[in-house]
C-alpha cells in the first residue's frame, strides 16, 4: 500500500465510531449470578483436578493472581479458598446469543471475538444516535437489565484503541480514546500491553531497545518489517494510533479443533490413539453440524516438560471422519515412539473449502479435559 493510500484510509478511519464490548469475568459472573452462595467469593470455572486448567476467574480470585489458562494446581496454591465450578458452556452460549441480539438493535456490523466480547461499528447505526458513548451506555444498561451481568466498553476510532479502552474502566465501566488522544495514549504504553504482542515478541522488542509505544514509534517502517516481518508494519502503524482494519460482520472462523490434557502422561501408541479418536469424533461432530469442510489437519502435542509441537498435513478436502482419522493417525505415527511422554493431544481442521453458516457461534473455550477452539 502506498503512503498516499495509507493516508486516505487513515483519514477515513478517523471518522469511524468503534465500540469494543467485553463482558466482565463472563463465565465466573454467570456462575455467581446463578448461585448466590458463590457471590463475593473467589471462583474459578474449569478443572479442579491436579492437571486441570482455569477457564475463567472471578474478580475476587483475580486479586490473588488467578488467571484463565492457569493450571488449577497453581491457582489453588495462590488462592487456597478458591472454589472450582464445572463449566456450563450451553448456558454461556445462550447468554451470548441474548447479548448479540442487544448489539443487533444498534448495528448490523458486529464482529464477535468470542462468546464474551465483540467489536461493533456504530458509525451509521440503526437508531441514528450520533454519539458512540451513548450507544455503549445503552448497550451496557440493557445487558445488565436482561442478563443481570455487567459489561465494560471501549470507544474509539479504530479497533486497536477500542480494545485498549475497554480495559481502562473494568469492571462495569467504559472509556473513550478520541482521535486527538490516540497517538499520545499509545506512546506511554509498555509494548507488553499492546493487544497482539505476546511475551516472546515483547521480549524481542525489549532486546532491541523497544520498551514503550514511543520507542516503537521512533523506529522506521523498514526496521520494524526487517525484524518482525509482516507484523512489523502493523506494529509500526498502531504505535501511531493508526489501525485501518474494518469491523468484519460474521467473522469467519479459521479452524475447528479439540484437545485433551491427560490425567497422566502417555507414551504408548494404543493409549494415545484411543484419546485421539475421541477428539476426532468431537471435531467431526461439529463439522457435520455446521457443514464445514477443510483441507488441513493439524496435530498438536505437548510433552511432559511442556514443550509444544504441531504437525500438519493437507489434502484436497477432508470430507469424512475417516479422512480426518487417516491424517491424524498418520501424523501421530510419525512421532512414535515419542522422545518424551505426552501430556496433551489436540487435533484441528483448517483451510476451509466452504464458509460455515452465517452467524455460527465462535468459541474459545478451555475445559478441564477438553477444549474446542474456533
Amino acid at each position: 500500500m502506498s503512503s498516499s493510500d495509507q493516508n486516505q484510509n487513515t483519514a477515513e478511519a478517523r471518522d469511524r465510531k468503534i465500540i469494543h464490548i467485553d463482558m466482565d469475568a463472563f463465565y465466573a459472573s454467570v456462575e455467581q449470578r446463578d448461585n448466590p452462595d458463590l457471590r463475593g467469593k473467589p471462583v474459578a470455572v474449569g478443572g479442579s483436578k491436579e492437571r486441570g486448567v482455569v477457564a475463567a476467574a472471578s474478580y475476587e480470585a483475580r486479586k490473588f493472581g488467578v488467571r484463565s489458562a492457569m493450571p488449577s494446581v497453581t491457582a489453588k496454591r495462590q488462592c487456597p479458598d478458591l472454589i472450582f465450578v464445572k463449566p456450563r458452556f450451553e448456558v454461556y452460549k445462550e447468554i451470548s446469543r441474548q447479548i448479540r441480539m442487544i448489539f443487533a438493535e444498534h448495528t448490523e456490523i458486529i464482529e464477535p471475538l468470542s462468546l464474551d466480547e465483540a467489536y461493533l461499528d456504530v458509525t451509521e447505526n440503526i437508531q441514528g444516535i450520533p454519539i458512540a458513548t451513548e450507544i455503549a451506555t445503552l448497550i451496557r444498561a440493557k445487558i445488565l437489565s436482561e442478563t443481570g451481568l455487567t459489561a465494560s466498553a471501549g470507544i474509539s476510532y479504530n479497533k486497536f484503541l477500542a480494545k485498549l479502552a475497554s480495559d481502562q474502566r473494568k469492571p462495569n465501566g467504559q472509556f473513550v480514546i478520541t482521535p486527538k488522544m490516540g497517538p499520545g495514549f499509545v506512546q506511554g504504553l509498555p509494548v507488553g500491553k499492546f493487544h497482539g504482542i505476546g511475551p516472546a515478541t515483547s521480549a524481542k522488542m525489549n532486546g532491541l531497545g523497544i520498551f514503550t509505544g514511543l520507542d516503537m514509534r521512533n523506529q522506521t517502517l523498514e526496521f520494524m518489517t526487517a525484524n518482525f516481518g509482516k507484523a512489523g508494519a502493523y506494529y509500526y502503524w498502531i504505535s501511531r494510533g493508526i489501525d485501518n482494519r474494518p469491523v468484519h460482520a460474521n467473522r469467519a472462523r479459521k479452524s475447528i479443533g479439540a484437545e485433551s490434557t491427560f490425567s497422566q502422561d502417555l507414551a504408548d501408541y494404543e493409549a494415545l490413539a484411543a484419546e485421539l479418536q475421541l477428539l476426532i469424533e468431537k471435531v467431526w461432530r461439529h463439522c457435520e453440524t455446521t457443514g464445514a469442510r477443510g483441507r488441513t489437519a493439524t496435530l498438536k502435542v505437548k510433552f511432559s516438560d511442556f514443550e509444544l509441537i504441531t504437525r500438519s498435513r493437507s489434502v484436497a478436502v477432508i470430507d469424512s471422519s475417516g479422512d480426518l482419522s487417516s491424517l491424524a493417525f498418520e501424523l501421530l505415527k510419525q512421532l512414535m515412539p515419542p522422545k518424551k511422554a505426552i501430556r496433551l493431544l489436540g487435533i484441528s481442521i483448517s483451510a476451509f473449502t466452504n464458509p460455515e453458516p452465517e452467524g455460527a457461534d465462535q468459541l474459545s473455550l478451555i475445559l478441564d479435559e477438553f477444549s474446542i477452539r474456533v
